[in-house]
């Protein structure tokens, strides 16, 4: 941390109270999600929002924004106290939130979602597109996003499409602005803008809080940190008054040990699983990986490197121009997800809640669905079966759920997580792979991830890993693949890889 962020951290200590909240609560269905939902966001500061899955958080800025009813507790703005009927309400009353589920319109121009509901008019009748577009324009130069207010929304990348969600909020000019997960979908280039931004906002007198599970990000742009837990208030305080493991040991109440796998070598070992030559267009050219047993991989690389749409063609999501699989040594075609699930390789997707759940299905269809053949014969399921298989699946992972009839879109994002790992795991695989594994995921869920990868390769199978969290595939991987502009650009042995060295190659 630099001179100029600790000068302004100590201006930031004496800014006036912008929001207050205290013994906020709310049931649903005669149980508790919050006891005790406290904060004091002062003017021109970030106040980070912490917690793991199921701590309270998101009951706490929906009923901040209106979306829920508190059934007690007070909420004041500027010292005045306010109750939000609804998020139009909140918005009114200067508040804004970017949330890490996007709801754009597809079909619609960048501008024409940053002012949906809003319209630039000409006269009473008219929408003035032209004035939306310039000032669509002018915005996204000041934020410095590379993105054009004349683009389809359908043509943006994930990332790009993340930026027009939070250059919209932050064009309604809002007082107290809420980032939850904000980069959850947005490389480390993107990052970067974002948290120029975010200290262009700040300097203005925006209050922002900012929710999210990388605790990298929140000692880099934080002023303060908030603790939550079990949906209740654990402490507050200012962040240069705390570090890495003390933040742990509150968030999950116990002090977790630095996570980092030991150094192996599989220089003679048969390879597991081979691609060979993979090519796709401008997307990727001439990849190469291998995958011994016991071994976990991973693919790191800036957004756009190509590290995603790789393991998406290898498991045969998208198609690729050239490219050849073996699995102990013998050609494989896998030109389908079906070839590579009856191959043993089972995929963990980026975006769990866009492809890899079916969010208003149970927890029990979610874990099976990938293996009905297993439970079925002549057409019939065999219930006992797969009620077996789903109770130990959800033992084995831990996932905290009333019942395997509940709607997985019930469930914390962690458990979310472990019902996508659960379905993997019922397809028997042999390898495993994972982009962007614990994304959304607290710490707590995600050891226990790391925990079972670790178990999974000790087993004799194998792990391909994409990951943004550099920490993450630092403590996670035994050799590291980096991509560049579609290209290998350099392999290092995880153990003894460095952050220096993954940055270096990958940009």
């Amino acid at each position: 941390m630099n001179n100029d962020t600790n000068s302004q951290r100590v201006e930031a200590a004496a800014s006036p109270l912008l929001l207050s909240a205290s013994d906020v609560a709310k049931t649903f269905n005669k149980v508790p999600a919050l006891t005790d939902g406290r904060i004091q966001l002062r003017s021109g500061t970030v106040n980070a929002l912490c917690g793991g899955n199921g701590a309270g958080k998101s009951t706490f800025l929906g009923i901040l924004m209106g979306l829920l009813q508190r059934d007690s507790g007070t909420i004041s703005i500027k010292g005045k106290t306010v109750s939000f009927s609804t998020p139009s309400a909140a918005l009114d009353g200067g508040i804004a939130i970017i949330t890490q589920e996007l709801s754009p319109f597809l079909d619609m121009t960048v501008a024409e979602n940053l002012y949906l509901g809003r319209e630039q008019r000409r006269g009473r009748f008219f929408v003035d597109d032209r004035q939306m577009e310039l000032d669509a324009e002018e915005i996204l130069g000041r934020l410095k996003f590379p993105i054009s207010p004349w683009a389809r929304l359908r043509d943006l990348s994930l990332a790009q499409a993340q930026l027009v969600e939070i250059t919209k909020a932050i064009s309604r000019r809002s007082e107290i602005l809420i980032m939850d997960e904000p980069t959850s979908a947005i490389g480390e280039r993107e990052t970067v803008m974002l948290f120029d931004a975010i200290r262009t906002l700040t300097s203005q007198g925006v209050g922002i809080i900012y929710v999210s599970h990388r605790l990298t990000e929140i000692f880099e742009i934080a002023d303060d940190y908030t603790v939550f837990r079990d949906g209740r208030f654990v402490e507050a305080g200012a962040i240069t008054n705390t570090d890495r493991q003390g933040l742990i040991r509150s968030i999950v109440g116990r002090d977790l040990l630095e996570h980092r796998r030991e150094s192996k070598t599989f220089e003679n070992a048969k390879p597991l699983l081979e691609a060979r030559g993979f090519s796709s267009g401008t997307k990727f050219e001439g990849i190469d990986v291998t995958l011994h047993a016991g071994e976990i991989v991973g693919l790191y690389g800036l957004l756009g490197s190509g590290r995603s749409e790789f393991v998406n063609a290898l498991y045969g999501i998208e198609p690729r121009d050239t490219g050849e699989v073996l699995i102990d040594g013998s050609p494989v075609s896998l030109k389908t997800p079906a070839d590579s699930i009856a191959a043993g390789i089972s995929l963990v997707t980026e975006d769990r809640k866009q492809t890899g759940l079916s969010l208003s299905a149970s927890v029990a269809h979610n874990i099976t669905i990938a293996n009905l053949s297993r439970y079925s014969s002549v057409g019939f399921m065999n219930s006992a079966a797969e009620g077996r298989s789903v109770r130990e699946r959800i033992k084995r992972f831990s996932i905290k759920t009333t019942s395997p009839d509940l709607e997985v879109q019930k469930l914390s994002g962690g458990n979310q997580q472990k019902v996508v790992f659960s379905r993997c795991v019922d397809t028997n695989p042999r390898v495993i792979i994972c982009d962007e594994p614990t994304r959304g995921v607290d710490e707590g869920a995600k050891r226990e991830i790391y925990a079972f990868l670790a178990e999974f390769v000790a087993a004799g199978n194998a792990v391909l890993m994409v990951s943004s969290e550099i920490p993450e595939i630092l403590g996670n991987a035994d050799r590291i693949v980096v991509f560049r502009r579609g290209k290998i650009a350099g392999t290092v042995s995880g153990p003894n890889a460095d952050q220096e060295a993954l940055i270096h190659l990958a940009s």
